[in-house]
């Protein structure tokens, strides 16, 4: 696919109340020296933004999101993150800090429960703080409370369907406390009502003025998670930066992006296109993009 960046320079770097929580200049990420998952990334966000990272597939959303989270380090240019430098968060320094201010919930629940119990997941990281019993059963129960999963505390996470492990994952991070929460394609594999609910909870942690940083390739929930939108194309390079309404608007921006495709329909003479979700088998006659799209 060709790519032509969309990125007025203004809103690449937008301005912000003083300094941004996350600066990224020309970052890039390479696995294994040989396939590139980010290239040339340059992005600010700043204290209270509730950022979707959006893209298809392959974009590089999940790479990006364990940069900012500190798990790995770029291969190329830089990221500053609540003011320490990522690459020597990665590399241990001052990693127990910084990972009681940003929290990363995985797609997959699975990596993140495996304790006995949901109970038990949600206390492991306020344990490690060294907070006194009171402390740490205070803040599971915030947690649960605010997944509204406090009735599964004594569940063994195998026992739960998808969506109460998705908010047990959550729980899970919500109980360091954590000023930034990224969120990996949060409603992914969830059935419509599930999605929903989830949808709902995010809502209220932005609204409770954490700083959101999601990833997701579902166009539908964009509008109501979000008030800043960054498209990553899939050679893993920013293409948009913008209000969740200007994006969503950007016809051509989505189809390039591989999150909307258009299908060729011949009715006898009259050949016409139609947007569609690139695993969506229906069409309408006008492109909307606040559909569900499918990466």
């Amino acid at each position: 696919m060709t790519e032509t960046a969309t990125v007025p320079a203004a809103l690449s770097q937008p301005v912000g109340p003083g300094e941004p929580l996350f600066d990224l200049r020309d970052v890039a990420y390479t696995y294994s020296s040989r396939q590139v998952a980010l290239d040339g990334v340059n992005l600010r966000i700043w204290r209270g933004e509730r950022v979707v990272l959006l893209g298809a597939n392959g974009s590089g959303k999940s790479t990006l999101l364990r940069l900012l989270d500190g798990i790995v380090g770029p291969t190329g240019g830089s990221i500053r993150a609540l003011g320490l430098d990522v690459a020597a968060v990665a590399a241990g320094e001052d990693g127990f800090r910084f990972h009681r201010e940003v929290g990363l919930v995985f797609q997959d629940p699975d990596i993140q429960l495996f304790s006995a119990t949901v109970l038990d997941d949600v206390a492991f990281g306020p344990l490690q703080l060294g907070l006194t019993k009171e402390e740490v059963r205070e803040r599971c129960d915030e947690a649960l409370g605010e997944m509204g999963i406090a009735h599964l505390a004594d569940r063994a996470p195998f026992e739960l369907s998808g969506g109460e492990k998705k908010r047990a994952a959550i729980a899970s991070v919500l109980s360091l406390r954590p000023e930034v929460v990224l969120l990996d394609e949060p409603t992914a594999s969830l059935d419509p009502r599930t999605k929903w609910v989830l949808v709902d909870l995010i809502q209220r942690l932005g609204a409770a003025g954490r700083t959101l940083i999601v990833a997701t390739h579902e166009l539908d929930i964009v509008p109501l998670i979000a008030d800043r939108v960054v498209v990553l194309s899939e050679g893993g390079r920013v293409v948009a930066d913008g209000a969740p309404g200007t994006i969503l608007a950007d016809r051509e921006l989505l189809i390039r992006a591989n999150l909307i495709h258009e299908h060729l329909h011949e009715h006898g003479a009259v050949a016409h296109s139609h947007p569609h979700e690139p695993s969506d088998g229906h069409h309408s006659g006008q492109p909307e993009p606040t559909k569900a799209s499918a990466g």
